[in-house]
């Protein structure tokens, strides 16, 4: 087992070496050995520090985990490594070692969600893993403004699936633990963390090479029309795309009348259709607006037919008609 002075835990945690000597002298975090501290112990330094962030005090945590009300002890545990810790380098000192241009750098923070960061700040263990891509974007002399964008859409991308993973995990593993009056480590369930992560993590790739093999196929598509035009073996016909917008009335009614839940099955609902609708005729989904959703396709033809389609489709669910 890897252990940290009080110290380098303190800049792993994020947080001064003070705060570190509180959390001892609460019993909030318990180092095996006098002064130094394992891995999960500065993931609890972490977890503390976020929940005190969210106006739970210092005080009333204590007394949680001395009453046996609250357990971090799950944190020791190898699902929970994605709760990195800070790394030793700042920003610009990551910038002068690898000649990333700070704003790339500093982009990345932001594209998982975080305020931008000073040149002064750490890097987080998460964060470091992005680096090797940034370099090989630097070398190749691409545009930093592409690369800024590209981690955007991987962010947002990623945020999405976090969410949606978090919400599957409340409604399905947290909500029904604490309606059974179980404990904190029931639903923490480490060992269910410790099986469906991989598995999720499997998922994940899989449709993600999935979507590449289409992007790229498209890709070569339009790269070998156009040689073959440049050579006269075929001439490239030009089709004007199609933007289609499906409105839902009665939607914002509904919500309105029924709740929260009942519009998030509405949506469900609409999104399976419309996914569906528009793939079999070769559009997309590009916006969701709430109450309708813009879908962009290749030919207007197939745009027109794949709207009646799923006009038709909406129009037998119920809550439509």
């Amino acid at each position: 087992m890897t252990w940290h002075p009080r110290e380098e835990a303190a800049i792993r945690a994020g947080v001064e070496p003070d705060y570190v000597d509180h959390l001892v002298d609460l019993g909030i975090i318990v180092p095996a050995l006098p002064g130094r501290f394992s891995v999960g112990d500065v993931r609890r330094m972490l977890m503390v520090r976020s929940l005190e962030d969210a106006a739970i005090p210092l005080e009333h945590l204590a007394e949680a985990f001395r009453d046996g009300s609250l357990s971090l002890d799950f944190l020791d545990t190898p699902a929970y490594e994605r709760f990195a810790t800070y790394a030793g380098e700042t920003f610009r000192e990551v910038s002068r070692r690898t000649g990333i241009p700070l704003e790339l750098l500093t982009a990345v923070r932001e594209a998982i969600g975080s305020p931008e960061p000073s040149p002064d700040d750490l890097l987080r263990e998460d964060e470091m893993a992005v680096i090797p891509l940034l370099e090989l974007h630097v070398s190749g002399d691409f545009s930093v403004s592409a690369g800024e964008q590209l981690l955007r859409v991987y962010g947002e991308s990623v945020r999405r699936i976090a969410e949606a993973e978090g919400a599957w995990w409340n409604s399905q593993v947290v909500k029904p633990a604490l309606t059974a009056g179980k404990n904190v480590g029931d639903w923490a369930d480490a060992e269910l963390a410790a099986r469906s992560t991989p598995l999720a993590e499997q998922a994940v790739l899989g449709l993600y090479h999935a979507q590449q093999a289409r992007a790229w196929t498209a890709n070569f598509i339009e790269a070998f029309e156009t040689l073959m035009a440049e050579a006269g073996i075929h001439s490239m016909l030009e089709r004007p795309p199609a933007i289609c917008f499906l409105d839902i009335t009665g939607y914002s009614r509904l919500t309105q009348e029924y709740g929260d839940e009942a519009a998030a099955d509405l949506a469900a609902t609409m999104a399976r259709l419309v996914q569906r609708g528009a793939v079999r005729h070769g559009g997309k989904p590009i916006k969701w607006l709430g109450d309708g959703v813009m879908l962009h396709f290749r030919d207007p033809g197939p745009a027109v037919r794949a709207a009646l389609e799923m006009v038709s489709d909406l129009g037998r669910v119920s809550q439509f008609a």
